[in-house]
């Protein structure tokens, strides 16, 4: 028959024993003092103190730009009718060509040309061919680098769009702006280092996907905000709970979290939770502020469009971002378009009635805020992209009418300030604007070349998950585009 202190594996001396040095413990403990064992705990790694995961970090190199603005035209906007000037397809109306293409009709081999809809004519000193689309975006030509060559893995708008913000085709992934947030921190603790504007006619398809952390801790997703009522939802507290009570209630809760991660130092979604809680605490004293468009002047406000009804959305989230860089946010990325059909940049019907619909309300928006961040020497620290998940093809969706199918192949996006070379036109697709030709590049080129302009070598920022190394710009690797950086 077992005697009883058989069932616990323990003798009455090693029982005794133990007792006694769990005693003098607990001693030491307090003698120590409450925080002691929380300040021991450390990264995965299990050398690396723990540390706020937004607290600022030392860039890889000296960077050129400490902020991004991206301008998503989702759907997919016309290279070949915005800055690809073609004039080879003039006269060229309804010839059936040789073209692979991709659309809601399937594959195809062949296609009927869709002539360029609107007159191209040079700006600036570079003497850069743009579409009468685009008249104030025009005049900073001397300023912008086009990408002429892009490529994408994808023509289908769901993953072309995790492609561009998180460098794959498939979800679960990290995107740009919570890279940029894990690799450099937040240099302001009121405010999210990352920050997403949608069209209010909806979002984009596959949704949250595309500004979310993917494998890493909540804390690098990207924030929500709003053109228009509150900016931020959910963000004021109950009108019964006083601000000393809510500090009081954050503190003892980060207190338990902390302890809790004293035996659990390899967690970091507890780490994330403790930082989210402090910053929208925070958020609720000086986001408001932030977003208060009614501290600027007149003038301004008129600059952007916000008189106009037809640029006024658009407008206010550019200029929301122009405040928002200029307090230390670090990516803020806004999308022009909304759901599907017209509602965005996906052409597939009547091209014109598409394209001159959101050209009116971005061209003027866009201009303003180049202006706008040059006027301020915010334009040289900060990285302005301009594109959509893929561009379009020369040929029409339908037998009938002028909607163009998807283009992956080759399509155009461009990059101002931040140290980019303002003036320059890199890679070129056909004749036809099919495909890329010369300089071919591919997305993560695109991300690479934005990583090293904020700081960061982009074969060098990894992230440990499932057994790899995870790098932005995949396992291969890629190099930034540097004819086109001022530095290189």
């Amino acid at each position: 028959m077992p005697r009883p202190n058989d069932f616990c594996g323990r003798t009455r001396r090693e029982f005794l024993w133990q007792s006694g040095c769990g005693f003098a413990g607990t001693a030491l403990a307090g003698m120590l003092g409450d925080d002691f064992f929380a300040n021991q705990s450390v990264a995965a790694d299990g050398r690396t103190p723990f540390k706020n995961p937004l607290a600022p970090k030392q860039p890889h190199h000296e960077p050129d730009a400490t902020a991004c603005i991206f301008l998503f035209m989702y759907g997919g906007p016309s290279h070949i009718d915005t800055f690809d000037y073609k004039p080879d397809m003039v006269g060229r109306d309804n010839q059936t060509v040789k073209v692979k293409t991709f659309g809601r009709g399937g594959h195809k081999n062949e296609g009927r040309i869709v002539e360029p809809r609107w007159t191209f004519q040079q700006y600036g000193e570079s003497g850069k061919w743009v579409s009468e689309l685009f008249p104030n975006v025009a005049k900073h030509v001397d300023d912008i680098a086009f990408l002429h060559s892009l490529t994408a893995d994808s023509p289908i708008h769901g993953s072309a769009l995790l492609m561009m913000n998180s460098g794959r085709i498939l979800s679960g992934s990290p995107c740009l702006g919570s890279w940029l947030n894990y690799g450099l921190g937040s240099v302001n603790e009121n405010l999210p280092g990352f920050v997403v504007m949608l069209d209010p006619r909806g979002g984009p398809i596959s949704g949250p996907k595309n500004w979310s952390s993917g494998f890493m801790p909540a804390t690098y997703q990207a924030t929500m905000m709003r053109s228009k009522g509150e900016p931020i939802l959910d963000l004021k507290p109950p009108e019964e709970l006083s601000q000393n009570a809510q500090r009081a209630l954050l503190d003892s809760l980060r207190d338990y979290n902390e302890e809790h991660m004293v035996q659990r130092a390899d967690n970091s979604n507890l780490a994330a939770r403790i930082a989210s809680y402090e910053l929208a605490f925070k958020m609720q004293q000086h986001a408001p502020e932030a977003v208060d468009l009614a501290q600027e002047t007149q003038a301004t406000q008129k600059m952007y469009g916000l008189d106009n009804p037809t640029t006024e959305t658009f407008g206010r989230q550019c200029l929301l971002a122009r405040r928002l860089v200029e307090r230390g946010v670090r990516y803020v990325q806004i999308y022009s378009g909304g759901n599907h059909n017209d509602a965005n940049w996906d052409a597939h019907g009547d091209l014109e009635y598409n394209h001159n619909l959101h050209a009116a309300e971005t061209d003027q928006p866009i201009h303003a805020l180049l202006t706008d961040l040059k006027q301020r020497g915010l334009l040289s620290k900060t990285v302005v992209v301009w594109g959509g998940e893929f561009g379009r093809q020369p040929t029409a969706e339908y037998a009938k009418g002028t909607g163009r199918d998807h283009n992956s192949y080759g399509f155009t996006m461009w990059m101002s300030g931040g140290g980019i070379k303002g003036g320059t036109s890199y890679g070129r697709t056909d004749e036809l604007g099919a495909s890329a030709v010369e300089n071919e590049l591919h997305v993560k080129h695109l991300h690479a070349t934005i990583l090293q302009q904020m700081g960061l070598d982009p074969n060098r920022l990894t992230y440990f998950f499932s057994g790899l190394e995870q790098k932005l710009v995949g396992v291969e690797g890629a190099q930034p585009i540097w004819d086109i950086i001022r530095s290189a």
